[in-house]
C-alpha cells in the first residue's frame, strides 16, 4: 500500500454495489442498529445493488439465539428485505460467523504463507514491562517486539508451552481513504501497532473476521456508525494484505454515519434508553412506514422544507454521500408526529386492520374479530384515523365501543360542570324522541342541539362535555354524535342515565 488512496478501491456504483448489515445478536434491536440497516437497504435499492444480512455471533458469552430471532423479527416487521444472508441463503454461505471458523483458518494460512502475519508470544505483562523500561507510556501498547523473532526464539517460546497469537504486519506508512460521508481521512504511519487478528488458541477476532467476510462476500460499500471509524485504520491495513495475498482484488468504500444523540445532552443514545428500544416503539403503536421515515431523517433529508415521505420516495432520493456527518438528535415528539402523518396516509381498510392487534391485546376484541366487532371497527376507524399519532391509542379511543359498561377516567369526572346532571337528563329526554331506525349522527345532533343549545342556552363545550364522558368515559373521544350512532339508541340512552346515577 502507499500513503495515497489505495489504487484498487472499488468503483462500484450501480447493480454491482454490495452492502451488508452485520449485527451481533446481543440484547434487543435498537433504533441506531435499525438506521444502519435502513441506510444500507436504501442504498442497495437505490443503486439496484444487493444487501447481505449476516450475523456476527462469535461472542458466546453475550450472543443468544433469542436475540438473533428478534433481529429477524425486527427486519421482517420493518419490511427491510435482504437479497442474501441468514434465513435466505446465497452464494457465500454460511452467513453466521460462528459457522465460518474453518474459512477464517484458511484465510489465516494464506496470510501466513504471504508473510503478512507473524507469530507473537508477548504477554500483556511483558509488553507493559518493556514499555516501562523504554520510558514509553503503557497506553501505547504493543511495541512490535515479536515482528522479527528468529526461529530459535520462537522455538524457545514454544518450549515454554506458549501458543502464539497472530499479528498483522502493519505497513509503516500513512493509510488514507475517502469517507463517503466525511471526505478524505488519513491515519498517520505509526498511529497503531501490529495488531492481533487471531488469538492464541485459534480464536479469530472482530478485526479479522469482519473484513475477511466483507472481502470474501464482495462487499463494495461498508456503511456503519461513526463509533466504528477508529477500526477503519486496521481494516485498511488488513485489506491491503488480503489484496496482496490474492484473497480479494479490491478495497471497499467506507462511510461512517453520524451518532444518534438522546433528547438531552450530547451523549449517544443509550441502548438502555426507552427511545432506543425498537420493540417498545412498535408496542406503543409506531407503524413501520412512520418509524423508518423518522429514522431516515437522523442524518439525511429529502428537502429543506419536507419531513414526510414514502419509502419509495426515500429510496429514489437516497444517496449515502448526502448524509450529514453531524450528530443527529432523537426527538420523540417529532417521531410521533411523523408517524401520525403516515397513519393518515393509510387506506381505511389497512388502518382498521392494523388496529386489531392493539385492541385484541387490550382484551376488547377477538383476533380475528367477530363479524359484529369487525363491522363496528370498520365504522369507527375513520372517526379516529385523523387524530391518532400511535396505534397504541386505539384501546383508549375506541374501547368504549366494545364494552358494555363505561369506565370513567378520573380527570373526565373532575372536569364535569356543576350542571352535568341537568344536561344529561335533558339529553335523555331529547334522545328518547328520536326513532330507533332513524338514530343517525345527524338526527342525534339535531335533537341535542335543540334541547341543550336552544333549550338550555348552553355553549356546545358545556353542553356536550358531560355527554362525551357518559358515552366514552373520557374527555377526549371520537366525534360524539357518530359515536352515539355506532352505539345505538338504547346503549346511548342507558349510558347517559348511568352517569346520572353515578353522580348521585
Amino acid at each position: 500500500m502507499s500513503a495515497a488512496i489505495h489504487p484498487r478501491t472499488t468503483t462500484a456504483s450501480g447493480t454491482d454495489v454490495r452492502v451488508r448489515f452485520c449485527p451481533s445478536p446481543t440484547g434487543l434491536p435498537h433504533v441506531g442498529m435499525v438506521r444502519t440497516a435502513l441506510y444500507n437497504w436504501a442504498y442497495a435499492r437505490h443503486t439496484g445493488g444487493k444487501l447481505i444480512f449476516r450475523v456476527e455471533d462469535t461472542d458466546a458469552a453475550r450472543d443468544s439465539e433469542e436475540s438473533y430471532r428478534q433481529l429477524v423479527d425486527a427486519l421482517t416487521w420493518l419490511k427491510i428485505d435482504w437479497d442474501e444472508g441468514v434465513e435466505k441463503g446465497g452464494p457465500h454461505e454460511p452467513y453466521r460467523q460462528s459457522q465460518r471458523r474453518d474459512i477464517y483458518a484458511g484465510v489465516l494460512e494464506t496470510l501466513i504463507a504471504a508473510g503478512a502475519v507473524y507469530e507473537s508470544y508477548s504477554t500483556a505483562e511483558e509488553i507493559d514491562a518493556r514499555n516501562e523500561a523504554a520510558g514509553r507510556a503503557k497506553q501505547l501498547g504493543y511495541d512490535n517486539f515479536d515482528r522479527d523473532l528468529t526461529e530459535d526464539q520462537k522455538a524457545a517460546f514454544r518450549a515454554e508451552g506458549r501458543e502464539p497469537a497472530w499479528r498483522l504486519r502493519v505497513p509503516d506508512e500513512d493509510l488514507t481513504y475517502v469517507d463517503l460521508i466525511r471526505g478524505e481521512v488519513t491515519f498517520p504511519a505509526g498511529s497503531f501497532p501490529d495488531f492481533v487478528v487471531v488469538r492464541a488458541g485459534g480464536q479469530a477476532l472482530y478485526t479479522f473476521t469482519n473484513p475477511v467476510d466483507d472481502a470474501l462476500m464482495g462487499i463494495t460499500h461498508v456503511i456503519r456508525g461513526e463509533d466504528l471509524m477508529p477500526s477503519t485504520a486496521r481494516q485498511l491495513a488488513l485489506y491491503g494484505a488480503l489484496i496482496e495475498a490474492g484473497v480479494t482484488d479490491f478495497m471497499p468504500r467506507f462511510g461512517h454515519m453520524p451518532l444518534v444523540l438522546g433528547e438531552t445532552g450530547n451523549k449517544k443514545l443509550s441502548k438502555r434508553d426507552p427511545q432506543a428500544d425498537l420493540f417498545l416503539h412498535r408496542e406503543r403503536g409506531f407503524i413501520h412506514e412512520g418509524l423508518l421515515n423518522y429514522l431516515a431523517l437522523l442524518g439525511w433529508s429529502i428537502a429543506a422544507d419536507r419531513d414526510v415521505f414514502s419509502l419509495e420516495e426515500f429510496v429514489a432520493a437516497f444517496d449515502i454521500v448526502d448524509v450529514n456527518p453531524n450528530p443527529a438528535r432523537f426527538d420523540q415528539k417529532k417521531a410521533e408526529s411523523i408517524n401520525g402523518d403516515h397513519i393518515r396516509m393509510l387506506a381505511a381498510e389497512d388502518f382498521a386492520a392494523r388496529l386489531v392487534p392493539y385492541l385484541h391485546a387490550a382484551g376488547l376484541i377477538e383476533n380475528p374479530p367477530t363479524a359484529v366487532q369487525q363491522a363496528t371497527l370498520d365504522a369507527a376507524a375513520p372517526l379516529v384515523q385523523e387524530r391518532m399519532q400511535l396505534l397504541g391509542e386505539a384501546p383508549g379511543l375506541l374501547g368504549f365501543l366494545f364494552r358494555d359498561d363505561v369506565v370513567y377516567e378520573d380527570d373526565a369526572l373532575k372536569g364535569l360542570p356543576a350542571n352535568a346532571g341537568e344536561v344529561l337528563v335533558a339529553s335523555v329526554g331529547a334522545l328518547e324522541l328520536v326513532p330507533e331506525h332513524g338514530f343517525t349522527a345527524a338526527a342525534v345532533q339535531d335533537a341535542l342541539s335543540a334541547a341543550l343549545i336552544d333549550g338550555l342556552g348552553l355553549k356546545p363545550r358545556v353542553a356536550y362535555g358531560p355527554l362525551r364522558v357518559a358515552v366514552s368515559g373520557r374527555r377526549v373521544s371520537p366525534p360524539l354524535f357518530e359515536s352515539m350512532e355506532l352505539l345505538g339508541k338504547s346503549a346511548s340512552v342507558r349510558r347517559l342515565g348511568a352517569l346520572v346515577q353515578h353522580l348521585g
